[in-house]
């Protein structure tokens, strides 16, 4: 193939791939590939002897017309040189090209482009929760998370939670400065259970800056719903969800995450990344535990039951309102042109431009059984041709979907990097976790917290609580069908309850339902806010301010109180939001998910 590829500022959004050998292709067949699709590449050699060429491969999960991903492989052959060292350096270079893009790296104008561009592999720890969802989480972890990130060439160690509040237990004695990111492959529950872990260490301020992330594996997935929106993708659910944020996990990238420190009536304190709820929501939330096999639908059938005997509790709700919204971010930087086969062009429709603060190119250290590269994609095999490019670039010699094995093994981009940390490692087996007797986790408990956190920064807006509330705060009394107090914008994959929250703009969204309104009324918001469009329909009872700490007073004897999801003593409560105080792995932003 002869051509050139171009990466301006704001401009690389798509690889434009195209065979020019026999002849040019007129209308090229997925020529145009989003990099917002591109999960990584990797160099291959032949395993004939005889062949001096050498292969680099592209891993793409494009979206089919029904809207699902499915892996596709694109490979090239750089056979301009009589020896294979020469071939190999070639495809290293267009590797090396297209890691950096991928990871919001600058290609040198005037200097060599290779592997060394590429910095330090990063050491990522999964813990997996193998009852996630419906009992699936394992499975999907070993059908898609594995084999995606193993072809992003990141390096990582696996272990699977055994029991609640496991997590947090194997957090708190972690040596953190061997790892790079802790990322949770379950529903939002893991999560709590590792950002409380880091917040109860001794040396908690500096624990808290690691890097966390989450691959949607639960029936709670708002967190990675909120992560879909920023990186500029459509609604998802299910392993379509769980695709899209693993693809956002292998281009890198990371954005400051508010937290909120929850004083409980006892005076013990948790943190929560995600939403304090008080009526309808924590209602439907914990009595929808015992559907919990029905994955994500648990919540459908929860809202039904919810709405049918709908409750409205009396209840006190004072908040601090925010003076000033936090300014935008700065703008993106650009790319430096460099030359190759493949044209950068940009997306038809939006796409993620370059992250900024990239994971970076490794590969795996964990002894899975994953497929060999280039040997999975869809289609029939088409024959490598035997093709001299007299010194240009690779050939596109199409995807490999043959049977058997593939005549091409892989080549490493850069040497193997020393081994992660073994020793927290539990035997991963082939076979699925043996299931409990019922399905998924046993139910909330109040004290299904375990120990509360005791580290974390001060609350320097909240007075004790029982104490009167200093001047400037606003306060709220009466009946209540619902409170809830929300950091990201989603509630759940589907839900966005705020629609203009950011990870890190330093408020609290306080959102509430008062009593008075109908069944039919209620279910309209609800079904609104899967547009994020709820406010919008101008409902009395609907009230919305943006917040930086707040008390809740519950009046009524009984109720159920939820923080993140996880049930909490009820009585009175109060929160404040610290802006940035952890970092989440977001991957890139979209156009969707720009800071305005």
């Amino acid at each position: 193939m002869n051509g050139h590829l171009e990466a301006e500022e704001q401009q690389n959004q798509a690889l434009h791939i195209q065979r020019l050998r026999p002849k040019p292709e007129a209308r090229p067949r997925g020529g145009l590939v989003p990099l917002a699709e591109v999960s990584g590449c990797c160099t291959l050699r032949s395993r004939n002897p005889s062949d001096a060429a050498a292969y680099f491969c592209i891993y793409t999960y494009p979206q089919g017309r029904r809207g699902g991903r499915r892996r596709a492989a694109r490979t090239f052959r750089a056979d301009g040189a009589a020896a294979y060292e020469e071939n190999r350096a070639e495809a290293q270079r267009w590797a090396t090209a297209l890691m950096c893009l991928l990871r919001g790296l600058p290609l040198p104008g005037d200097r060599e482009i290779t592997p060394e561009l590429l910095p330090r592999p990063p050491r990522l720890l999964l813990l997996v929760n193998p009852y996630g969802g419906r009992g699936l989480a394992w499975q999907w972890c070993k059908n898609h998370v594995l084999p995606m990130i193993s072809e992003a060439g990141l390096s990582f160690n696996l272990i699977q939670t055994e029991r609640q509040n496991h997590a947090r237990e194997l957090v708190q004695g972690l040596s953190l400065s061997e790892w790079d990111g802790i990322v949770t492959v379950s529903g939002d529950g893991l999560l709590f259970e590792v950002l409380n872990g880091l917040l109860d260490r001794p040396d908690w301020e500096e624990a808290v800056k690691t890097p966390v992330g989450i691959l949607p594996c639960g029936s709670g997935n708002a967190l990675a719903g909120a992560v879909n929106q920023h990186g500029g993708f459509e609604p998802a659910l299910g392993v379509d969800l769980l695709l899209n944020c693993s693809l956002l996990l292998c281009r890198g990238g990371s954005r400051p995450l508010d937290l909120l420190s929850v004083t409980l009536a006892s005076g013990s304190r948790c943190f929560s990344f995600l939403s304090v709820a008080w009526g309808f929501v924590s209602d439907v939330d914990i009595q929808s535990e015992r559907f919990r096999a029905l994955g994500s639908a648990r919540f459908t059938l929860g809202t039904v039951l919810g709405l049918a005997t709908l409750h409205t509790y009396r209840g006190r709700l004072s908040y601090l309102p925010a003076a000033v919204e936090p300014a935008s971010p700065t703008p993106a930087h650009g790319l430096p042109r460099a030359k190759s086969e493949l044209t950068l062009a940009p997306a038809p429709a939006p796409a993620p431009p370059v992250a900024h603060s990239p994971l970076h190119r490794s590969v795996s250290d964990l002894p899975l059984p994953l497929p060999q590269p280039a040997l999975a994609s869809p289609g029939s095999p088409e024959p490598l041709p035997i093709l001299s490019l007299n010194g240009g670039g690779p050939e596109l010699v199409g995807d490999w979907g043959g049977a058997g094995d593939a005549p091409l093994s892989p080549d490493p981009l850069l040497p193997s990097p020393p081994s992660s940390p073994k020793a927290l490692l539990s035997p991963i087996t082939e076979g699925v976790p043996e299931m409990p007797a019922s399905s998924g986790l046993p139910p909330p408990t109040p004290d299904a917290l375990g120990a509360i956190s005791t580290g974390g920064p001060p609350d320097h807006l909240l007075p004790p609580l029982g104490t009167p509330l200093p001047p400037g705060w606003v306060t709220l009394e009466g009946d209540f069908v619902l409170m809830l107090a929300i950091s990201p914008s989603h509630l759940g994959a589907d839900l966005v309850a705020a629609p203009h929250a950011r990870f890190d703009d330093g408020l609290l969204h306080l959102c509430w339902v008062r009593g008075g309104i109908s069944r039919a009324a209620l279910l309209r918001l609800f079904l609104a806010m899967e547009r994020g469009s709820h406010f919008s329909l101008g409902c009395p009872q609907l009230g919305y301010a943006a917040a930086r700490a707040f008390r809740l007073e519950p009046l009524t004897p009984r109720g159920v109180l939820t923080v993140d999801g996880e049930q909490v003593e009820y009585g009175p409560l109060q929160a404040q939001v610290h802006p940035g105080l952890g970092t989440l792995l977001t991957g890139p932003p979209g156009r969707a998910g720009q800071d305005p």
